[in-house]
């Protein structure tokens, strides 16, 4: 696909330094930039590449005065970084948009249902009573189990399993190799030792505009859903535990482990190799840093850190002594020579 400087600035309501006519066909780094291509200007620190480079577009800040000749063709927008996003965002959808139709071979139960402008890759299974909505692109060797409902302009990407009774909401994508709705671990010991399964009858529930990155498993109920909120982000190779609920537009980071029953608010921040123990609940707009071990209740607006987590704060004052622990205990034991020596002295 082709777009021209004034396809662009159209869609980013951007004003044009150069030719309007040249046209792009790909994205590239600033530095690394080729004829044919439409790149960004957002850091500074980048700012001499835009003399050198061989991009045929460039995105720029409105701000921006060139202190040389330039060979690229400039787009003034109001942040060069977003309107990059937003293109990417635009760029990805047309992309998508080309997706339509049922490839072969494919499964798809007599009593599934689907809408408007629905794409199903090759070795997909749709199984009994499935619905799924408009717009809704499911790439090759996908599982849809039964009773499954997806909304609409969904994106479910390629080895992704969605297993019975699952509820995807609308504007979601599931990346590659994705499990929604595989049994909770759950089982009793009975006296001498030996686990019994209990029986996972629940569901997961994603709601809108929700996010789910590569590798991730995400467990069914034991009773009642596994519910993802609104907005929701979650990064590649996180596990989210059975009958968890996680709030609004909280995001996750990568290798992320959720116990069962956890309870997490909204607009949440958590780093990546976080563990959550079960039962707990996490208020609103907490901070959890990155291999942090969360085992207790966290009030609203905590920012978090080290295993067992402490208040961030204590923390960083708490990890300033440690490292100094052997020179602390050096001095410790000068203190008590000295004491000692006097003693004997006497």
């Amino acid at each position: 696909m082709k777009f021209t400087a004034t396809q662009i600035a159209g869609i980013l309501e951007g004003e044009i330094e150069g030719n309007p006519q040249i046209a792009v066909h790909k994205l590239s780094k600033i530095e690394e930039g080729e004829k044919g291509s439409l790149t960004f200007l957002a850091n500074p620190k980048y700012t001499s590449y835009i003399y050198s480079t061989r991009a045929s577009i460039t995105l720029v800040n409105k701000d921006f005065v060139p202190e040389q000749a330039l060979s690229t063709t400039l787009i003034k927008v109001e942040d060069a970084y977003k309107s990059f996003s937003k293109l990417l965002e635009y760029y990805n959808q047309v992309r998508m948009d080309n997706k339509v139709g049922i490839e072969d071979p494919v499964h798809i139960a007599q009593s599934a249902t689907y809408g408007e402008s629905f794409y199903l890759g090759a070795f997909s299974y749709l199984g009994n009573n499935v619905k799924i909505g408009n717009n809704v692109k499911i790439y090759p060797n996908v599982y849809v189990g039964d009773n499954v409902a997806i909304g609409n302009d969904v994106v479910i990407y390629t080895g992704t399993k969605i297993f019975s009774e699952s509820v995807i909401g609308n504007n979601c994508v599931l990346h590659g190799g994705v499990v929604i709705g595989s049994d909770g671990f759950g089982f009793t010991p009975n006296a001498q030792g030996v686990y019994s399964k209990v029986p996972q009858t629940g569901n997961v529930v994603l709601e809108d505009d929700v996010d789910v990155g590569a590798g991730t498993t995400i467990d069914r109920a034991t009773l009642g859903s596994t519910i993802l909120r609104k907005g929701v982000k979650l990064d590649n190779q996180i596990q989210i535990a059975h009958n968890v609920e996680i709030g609004e537009h909280t995001a996750i980071a990568a290798q992320t482990g959720i116990a069962g029953s956890a309870k997490i608010g909204k607009h949440c921040l958590i780093g990546g190799q976080v563990g959550i123990v079960g039962h707990i609940t996490i208020g609103d707009r907490v901070k959890i840093q990155a291999q942090s071990g969360i085992g207790r209740n966290i009030k609203d607006d905590e920012m978090v850190q080290g295993s067992p987590a402490l208040n961030y704060g204590d923390f960083n004052k708490s990890y300033v002594l440690f490292k100094n622990l052997p020179k602390i205990v050096n001095q410790i034991s000068k203190i008590e020579k000295k004491i000692n020596g006097d003693q004997e002295k006497q």
